[in-house]
């Protein structure tokens, strides 16, 4: 079951769903939607903003709700929640609303394994599974409400090919060490050494420690 939890985990880190992020903007800019493209770029990167500004609070200041367990979004969870379900609902776009539905449900269901995948990963708390995939979602809710209005005039298979090397591929890549990046950042805007959490999820933590190489 770990290595389940593990292979999940894997399909929501920075080097997956970040080309996966970018995959979906070239294809509204292909399909003539400049304004849905901008938009898509705005939410999702406004979602990052938030995941980034949380942990460099909590590293850099110690900001977080220590009673929760909480010292930053889940970067996997929101990432995970903003694009799955957005991937699904443009490559069913032009099909009967029930499929279309469908797909969308079969979208917010992965996006929600993979979110709570980091909780027996050892690599988050449910609060910052629960809020990141919270945000995450928000972003993919926002965004499809501004498609239903826009008729990108390429077809969903053309998204399927951007798409699936990058879900077949990338999750055996080396994972980006944004977690790294984003406490470096903290360290120097802050002037303090990274704050640790003072609290453990589980004992064995050390053996998926390399998990939480991305936000």
């Amino acid at each position: 079951m770990t290595t389940l939890w593990m292979a999940l985990s894997a399909l929501g880190g920075m080097s997956v769903t970040g080309p996966l992020g970018i995959a979906v903007a070239v294809w509204l800019l292909a399909g003539r939607t400049w304004r849905l493209s901008l938009s898509w770029c705005l939410l999702f990167g406004i979602g990052m903003l938030l995941v980034v500004a949380t942990k460099v609070a909590w590293y850099g200041w110690g900001i977080g709700i220590p009673e929760w367990k909480f010292a930053g979004l889940s970067g996997h969870a929101m990432r995970a929640c903003a694009v799955y379900p957005v991937v699904f609902y443009l490559m069913f776009l032009k099909a009967r609303p029930a499929v279309r539905h469908v797909a969308l449900a079969v979208g917010v269901l992965l996006a929600g394994l993979i979110s709570l995948s980091r909780v027996p990963v050892l690599a988050h708390s449910m609060s910052e599974v629960l809020l990141g995939g919270a945000v995450g979602l928000a972003v993919a809710a926002a965004f499809i409400a501004t498609a239903r209005s826009e008729q990108p005039a390429v077809v969903g298979r053309i998204l399927v090919a951007l798409c699936l090397p990058l879900v077949a591929v990338m999750p055996f890549t080396k994972p980006v060490p944004a977690e790294q990046w984003v406490r470096e950042v903290a360290v120097h805007l802050s002037g303090n050494e990274p704050v640790q959490h003072k609290w453990k999820l589980e004992p064995d933590r050390k053996r998926v420690l390399h998990v939480r190489q991305a936000i």
